[in-house]
């Protein structure tokens, strides 16, 4: 279990921390989930873009002497794109869930495991040491960045329930056109995110914090 004292300089990397089973499940699932997400939108914007596969589709049918129009043809690639966009769905919903789900840890989880108590724990460690903790305040501005991220990933959840049953929720066409815009907004930052997520545990994980990947994986220490 993590120490319940304030961190000081003395001690080890505040990045080198217990994680329930909770927390590690939540943590690969929404991994896997954003990363089929983001393939999703990938091979939707490309390989199965409508427009692109136009001339593909007027060239297959041409070559067993079927000429279409450019509309008959986009309603033919429509097809492909309207079945990757269900799967975007689906995973939107399980993500969804997954939102609602980390909320539910954080309230029910030890009080010593929950993000406001580390965050006030080293915050009370660099207030102590001076300000001059180099990795407690790294630590805290990462602290805060997940904090952003957790905000931006329930905007991106809510928008997303909001375009898929927007219709049903008597949402005007205008309206769902700008909550669609919205959404690839906050899409795109969580992929940002995620980026620099990586890049970031990568480093730290050769550098001073050597075990974060594990302990995201055994428990820590």
């Amino acid at each position: 279990m993590e120490q319940n004292h304030t961190l000081t300089e003395s001690d080890n990397s505040p990045f080198i921390q217990t994680n329930s089973a909770a927390i590690r499940i939540w943590h690969w699932l929404t991994f896997l989930f954003v990363i089929a997400l983001m393939i999703t939108v990938l091979l939707e914007s490309t390989v199965l873009n409508q427009r692109q596969n136009i001339p593909v589709v007027q060239a297959e049918l041409q070559k067993k002497g079927v000429t279409v129009n450019n509309n008959q043809a986009l309603a033919v690639s429509h097809l492909y794109a309207e079945k990757m966009w269900d799967l975007h769905k689906l995973l939107g919903y399980a993500l969804t869930f997954l939102v609602l789900a980390r909320i539910v840890i954080e309230v029910t989880q030890k009080k010593e495991e929950g993000m406001k108590f580390r965050f006030e724990n080293a915050l009370q460690g660099l207030q102590q040491s001076g300000d001059n903790n180099k990795d407690l305040l790294h630590y805290l501005l990462v602290r805060i960045s997940y904090s952003v991220f957790y905000l931006v990933l329930l905007a991106m959840a809510t928008t997303g329930m909001l375009i898929a049953f927007g219709s049903d929720l008597g949402i005007s066409g205008p309206v769902r056109h700008t909550i669609k815009e919205v959404h690839g907004i906050f899409q795109y930052l969580i992929y940002a995110f995620v980026a620099f997520h990586l890049v970031g545990v990568i480093l730290a994980e050769l550098k001073k914090a050597k075990g974060i990947v594990s302990g995201m994986i055994n428990g820590g220490k």
